[in-house]
């Protein structure tokens, strides 16, 4: 015949925080008080604990009850347990409200995060309980992790390079490249428009394109130029200020090494366009409400002026 009778070893919420208010209160009968229960329904709650678990959890030798080593164990993991018991219903609460359980977010390698920084302190401050899991993506990366469900958003997609797909867009605007060298590179000396014959000897400093399955694409680079492949848009600024080489660089984030005369521009004679448009994208499905915030205030053209380097938020 089944046993339906619960497991002595059992420890219940509910038995955390009579633990809990024993320990706070240092009586028994104080914390029933607390609980709304009679004393003898406390002790008695305890010592079916104590038996279960075959161990004592207060030493009632004292004016007070205090927890046993054993008891203090209890304790510091209960109470982990009960806010964690908290989160868990605030958060089936908010998903049950449409909230997601996590927002991905793509950034284009281009764009500056400060402005991102700010919309995640504001997000946060919603109490939402929604994760936000971010990447950075270069070219084709940016529709690929949109395509591939690596990401739920992309900021900063190149408009140009959109495959055909169920995306939804919103144009951002135009990021502004340069060619950019370090003062003491031999390029800066040439005080005229850059032949190719000028910059095909020295390495063009690049980050890789990070798509996964997306045709890769390179961008102002030579056949017969020499590659320095860097994991980052900030590891490729910082070769280029060392003099490891040349290359476009998106004015968002170059323009204050510029200001500061770390790296110079230089006309070319040919090479990639001086804009690119971008805008961000999603699919073409209903959002979620953690989706739907970021959307809105994406609409800001404020917002959109301070990610490409042309205001502030």
């Amino acid at each position: 015949m089944k046993n339906d009778a619960p497991s002595p070893h059992a420890i219940t919420p509910d038995l955390l925080m009579l633990v809990d208010a024993i320990a706070r209160h240092g009586s028994f009968a104080k914390a029933a008080r607390e609980l709304g229960k009679v004393p003898s329904a406390v002790t008695y709650a305890i010592r079916k604990l104590e038996d279960g678990l075959d161990v004592l959890l207060f030493d009632r030798s004292g004016h007070r009850a205090t927890l046993t080593p054993a008891g203090q164990a209890l304790l510091d993991d209960g109470r982990q347990l009960l806010q964690a018991l908290d989160d868990l219903a605030c958060r089936v609460k908010r998903i049950a409200s449409g909230w997601e359980v996590e927002l991905r977010i793509a950034v284009s390698a281009v764009l500056p995060w400060r402005p991102i920084y700010e919309l995640i302190e504001e997000f946060q401050a919603l109490g939402s309980a929604t994760t936000l899991r971010f990447s950075v993506e270069v070219l084709s990366g940016n529709w690929d992790a949109l395509g591939a469900g690596r990401a739920d958003l992309v900021i900063g997609a190149p408009a140009a390079s959109q495959p055909a797909g169920p995306y939804r867009t919103q144009a951002m605007g135009q990021t502004q490249f340069a060619f950019c060298v370090a003062p003491r590179h031999p390029l800066a000396a040439l005080k005229r428009p850059l032949r190719r014959a000028d910059v095909a000897p020295y390495s063009a400093v690049v980050v890789a394109d990070t798509s996964r399955g997306l045709p890769p694409q390179t961008r102002g680079i030579l056949a017969e130029q020499a590659m320095l492949v860097m994991p980052t848009m900030q590891a490729k600024i910082e070769a280029q200020i060392r003099g490891l080489g040349c290359g476009y660089l998106p004015m968002t984030l170059a323009a204050p090494y510029v200001a500061q005369g770390v790296l110079v521009t230089c006309d070319t004679e040919e090479g990639m366009p001086p804009v690119e448009h971008v805008v961000y994208a999603w699919r073409a499905e209903a959002p979620g409400e953690a989706l739907k915030w970021w959307l809105r205030k994406l609409q800001s053209p404020r917002l959109c002026e301070s990610l490409l380097g042309l205001g502030e938020a």
